[in-house]
């Protein structure tokens, strides 16, 4: 196999994680026997430093080019300064709509090992393995119009829900094709008892249901659903929601696993092109000090591998290598419950060495 993969380290923590992930890329390509073209970009608030734009032309075009993306994090309050539409988060938004990422995965699984690291009681999470499917390049946060006006002199500021049929069908349909492979349950998060366009999207999902009798398929409203979350989290499987909601829900969900630094996520296309990021952002506070935690990058390297590279044993293998790690006691600061004994602190290199060692590397 030879693909191409491009890095775009971003901000914060970004960059030093990826510095060490990419050497895991590169035992894997050596010890599989793969080629993995890798090229890097700018994307974010370094972009905007470098280029004055968050998504630069020529990043979008190697994205573009490439067969995968693999992306630190961008934003920091360095920009905060800056407009809405000049934020280094807008070239992220750029990335999932240039590439036209309908689909993003955010699996909250709970490995064995950190269930004291949840700040749920471990009988609630132990086990936990959820996977929320978020439809990423519709709803509020690319509706037209959006902006802040002067009436009377009074600001009021406006944004547009709005979702067409075919946006909803297709990402109910790669939810239900992914809860097939599953446990072949699917709950639908909406808000249809106010919202009419969530309305539309329960009455669009219940017609692709129609498609999928095998896969059990329920409704819930989502200020419930981010109830049950915390409540109940093992009765959900597969959660499909649109992007607002996918984007709080997921959040939610990440706390039960620990930390944020543990979580992988997968935004596809309709082929299986991918950008494949962990979910916790750039920790400026942090940054540049070896306390970032890579695992949730290298486990999204390991999505990269099942759903772009389809190389799924490449995937477990990585995965693997991660329980491998963690039952030997090693942790990030943000893993390490307070006062715990028999473990080992560690730094991002460190922990990221230990990976590469327990895959084989």
């Amino acid at each position: 196999m030879n693909r191409k993969i491009l890095v775009i380290p971003g901000d914060g923590i970004g960059p030093e994680i990826l510095d060490h992930v990419v050497r895991l890329i590169e035992v894997v390509a050596s010890k599989e026997g793969h080629t993995f073209e890798l090229a890097d970009a700018l994307a974010g608030g370094v972009a905007i430093d470098a280029e004055g734009t968050p998504l630069p032309a020529q990043t979008l075009a190697k994205a573009k080019a490439a067969d995968a993306v693999l992306l630190g994090a961008v934003g920091g309050p360095k920009w905060d300064h800056l407009p809405v539409d000049q934020k280094p988060e807008r070239g992220l938004l750029g990335l999932r709509s240039g590439l036209e990422l309908f689909a993003n995965l955010r699996p909250a699984i709970l490995f064995s090992q950190l269930a004291d690291a949840s700040s749920l009681k471990s009988e609630i999470v132990a086990g936990l393995d959820i996977l929320i499917v978020r439809e990423l390049t519709g709803g509020i946060y690319f509706g037209e119009p959006r902006g802040v006006e002067v009436i009377a002199n009074e600001r009021r500021g406006f944004n547009t829900y709005v979702y067409t049929e075919h946006e909803i069908r297709r990402i109910a349909r790669a939810a239900f094709d992914l809860a097939r492979k599953r446990n072949r349950r699917l709950c639908s998060v909406d808000k249809a008892n106010v919202l009419e366009v969530t309305q539309l999207w329960r009455d669009v999902v219940n017609e692709v249901a129609e498609e999928y009798s095998d896969v059990e398929l329920t409704h819930q409203l989502v200020d419930n659903a981010a109830m049950q979350l915390v409540r109940a989290p093992k009765q959900f499987d597969v959660i499909v929601t649109g992007n607002l909601f996918g984007d709080i829900l997921s959040d939610v969900a990440a706390m039960l696993t620990g930390s944020l630094g543990m979580l992988p996520s997968a935004s596809l296309d309709a082929h299986g092109k991918g950008m494949y990021e962990p979910v916790h952002g750039t920790a400026p506070d942090i940054a540049g000090q070896d306390l970032a935690n890579p695992l949730a990058t290298i486990l999204s390297v390991a999505m990269m591998m099942r759903y772009t590279f389809d190389l799924p044993e490449v995937a477990a293998r990585i995965e693997a290598a991660v329980e491998a790690v963690l039952d030997q006691g090693l942790r990030t600061r943000d893993i390490l419950p307070e006062g715990s004994t028999g473990l080992q602190q560690v730094g991002t290199a460190a922990m990221t060495q230990a990976v590469i060692d327990a895959y084989g590397g």
